[in-house]
């Protein structure tokens, strides 16, 4: 049961960058030599990304540490060691693998736990074949996806949808291609393969919503450090945001543009949060961030900011309940296709807790006449919702009881911890 809390006081560091940490891996994996990533995130879906990459014959060193090193086998090097590569409830790892393993010789077979053999891999399976990637899923759309590696054709791809997962399996491809690959996005969303792929010696372009990557002899990179990940400092945001008394301080998150959209979303609500120390660290954007208890106003959100704040938004229906007015969001429709139906489950959640809230295809609306009154929340075996699950506890009347957390571990698994030195009751 998550108590009512009546102020959050004191400092946080947040877990590593889940995003960060895929990509430092998978990137690593094809890197020429090794790879020291600092700061990498110890939990089950980028230990997931671990296994894989060992399952195809890269050596991981430290793999059960913060500070594992990957000791590439170059741009080509990849190898098929098992039947099949099992990536768990990682969608990144089975969305993201797939690029990479276009360009190897062999075959390579990916699975993972029922809820991934139930989220859509056509947005990627589809654009990869367009490239001439010999690539097979179960009915056409679903893992397991088998990945045959050989020729790879450059093409210029508009995606239907913005995911930076899809725009990071084209670009990882893209290494492999006769010529220039070219992504266009509807809407901003999240840069760090393109940010990660410069620095180790790709040549990738942007121009406004498209992204160019030239074909690669070989990549290179001596480490990466990994910055706090905003999506969990998220949760930190809105918590500090709507419990009365509330000043947390989070230490060395990324905010990088392309991933901050509710900071953005939640100053224009009227939200309390400054900037301090800001700085780069391996080109990407970093800050410490203080949030202290703000009255909210309501606002309507589009399709053009989604993208940067997709995981975030079921947050931002919390954050709407305790607003002034109502809170409406479109353009969200990928929501769905995540490891819960975040819609529909966010929407029966947050109503059984007495939140004013209903659903639209592509989105919600709240009307923020009070915050949520307490009772059951289950999350769908989803960290994120269950997460939502203990923030909406913390600022309601009579607490929540969050059905199955333990699934918290899969992005942040010192989160009760954490809660708990803030001077939460659980």
């Amino acid at each position: 049961m998550f108590a009512p809390a009546s102020g959050l006081k004191g400092v946080v560091r947040v877990p590593a960058d889940k995003s960060i940490s895929h990509r430092a891996a998978i990137i690593g994996s094809i890197c020429d030599g090794p790879v020291a990533i600092q700061n990498f995130l110890a939990a089950a879906d980028t230990r997931s990304t671990l296994s894989a990459i060992a399952a195809c014959g890269v050596e991981v060193v430290n793999a059960e540490s913060d500070n594992p090193v990957v000791k590439g086998a170059g741009l080509r090097g990849l190898a098929t060691l098992m039947d099949t590569i099992d990536i768990g409830n990682s969608g990144t790892s089975i969305r993201l693998l797939p690029g990479i393993l276009a360009g190897q010789s062999g075959s390579f077979r990916l699975d993972g736990d029922e809820s991934i053999r139930r989220r859509p891999m056509d947005r990627v399976v589809n654009p990869l074949r367009e490239m001439g990637v010999s690539i097979e899923a179960r009915d056409g759309s679903y893992a397991p996806l088998t990945v045959t590696g050989g020729s790879v054709h450059g093409i210029t791809y508009e995606m239907p949808v913005a995911s930076a997962q899809v725009k990071s399996a084209l670009l990882l491809a893209g290494l492999y291609a006769d010529g220039p690959t070219e992504v266009i996005e509807p809407a901003v969303c999240r840069d760090h393969t393109e940010v990660m792929l410069d620095a180790a010696g790709a040549r990738v372009e942007k121009e406004g919503l498209l992204t160019r990557i030239y074909p690669a002899e070989r990549l290179s990179l001596d480490k990466v450090e990994v910055m706090g990940d905003f999506s969990s400092a998220a949760f930190w945001l809105v918590a500090g945001t709507i419990v009365h008394g509330s000043e947390i301080t989070l230490k060395g998150v990324g905010i990088n543009t392309t991933r901050t959209g509710l900071l953005t979303i939640l100053l224009e609500m009227g939200a309390d949060i400054t900037l301090e120390n800001e700085r780069r660290q391996g080109g990407e954007a970093v800050a410490d961030l203080t949030v202290r208890h703000a009255k909210l106003h309501g606002l309507a959100v589009g399709g053009g900011i989604t993208g940067r704040m997709i995981d975030e938004l079921p947050l931002l229906a919390l954050a709407g309940a305790f607003a002034d007015g109502e809170t409406l969001v479109t353009g969200a429709a990928e929501l769905r296709v995540k490891e819960s139906d975040r819609i529909t489950g966010l929407v029966d959640n947050l109503a059984s807790l007495g939140v004013h809230i209903e659903a639209f295809e592509d989105g919600f609306l709240v009307r923020g006449i009070h915050g949520p009154l307490g009772g059951n929340f289950r999350s769908y075996g989803d960290h994120r919702m269950a997460m939502l699950g203990a923030v909406a506890g913390l600022a309601s009347r009579d607490g929540v009881q969050v059905d199955g957390f333990d699934c918290v571990s899969v992005s942040y698994p010192n989160f009760l911890k954490d809660l708990e030195s803030l001077g939460a009751l659980i």
